[in-house]
């Protein structure tokens, strides 16, 4: 009696041998592209920078002092205006400690320039690199503040501002875009829902109660 002919189509073995090895890539590649996304971007280090709140912190005072900024927006160079050398001059008398939390909440409104992540993740840059020269940035980027709705200042630009408040060292992390999404995480871990966001002693305030509360606090 003849053996029976096998039948075993090998060829359709090997293509779906072949289709379940590329579903598998193209399901590790899903993956990885997740945790790529969800991952924390990555937390810039410095004596000035606290670990546990991302905050860059000056002076030493009891009394505490949270802003949290957003540098596209509008009202937060109006609070600057208002408050900004009132605080700092009470942190440098060591009056408080004044946290400054750059975060990115506008990227919408610079016309596709993600301003916002770029220019708080420029200001982690040179308090990472350059300290000593953090509150001088940090005042430069208002000073120099665009307007809503443009593409906002360029990565050369922020250097070149860098570069003007002693801070060279600053500069290819600015260009590499080190902390951008550290500013976007950070909007997230704290809950910022608008800017500017301040706390006096850990409580939030309205922004109608800060003029009040400033008030009171330096007297």
């Amino acid at each position: 009696m003849a053996a029976a002919k096998s039948n075993t189509n090998w060829f359709a073995i090997g293509v779906s041998i072949a289709v379940v090895v590329v579903l598998v890539a193209i399901g590790g590649l899903v993956v990885f592209l997740n945790s790529q996304a969800t991952a924390p971007g990555a937390a810039p280090q410095s004596d000035i920078i606290n670990e546990e709140t991302g905050a860059i912190t000056f002076g030493d005072g009891e009394d505490t002092v949270d802003t949290y900024v957003d540098f596209m927006c509008p009202i937060c160079g109006d609070f600057e205006d208002a408050y900004g050398e009132q605080l700092q001059n009470a942190a440098a008398d060591g009056d408080i400690t004044l946290n400054i939390h750059p975060i990115s909440i506008l990227d919408r409104y610079s016309a596709g320039g993600e301003y916002s992540s770029r220019s708080a993740g420029a200001m982690y840059c040179v308090a990472a690199e350059e300290p000593n020269a953090a509150l001088d940035y940090f005042n430069l980027l208002f000073t120099n503040q665009p307007d809503e709705g443009t593409t906002g200042l360029t990565n050369d630009q922020l250097s070149d501002l860098a570069t003007q408040a002693g801070a060279e060292a600053a500069t290819s992390c600015i260009a590499d875009g080190t902390y951008e999404k550290f500013t976007r995480d950070q909007a997230v871990a704290h809950e910022i829902k608008g800017t500017p966001t301040v706390e006096v002693n850990g409580e939030r305030l309205d922004n109608a109660d800060i003029a009040a509360s400033f008030a009171k606090l330096f007297g």
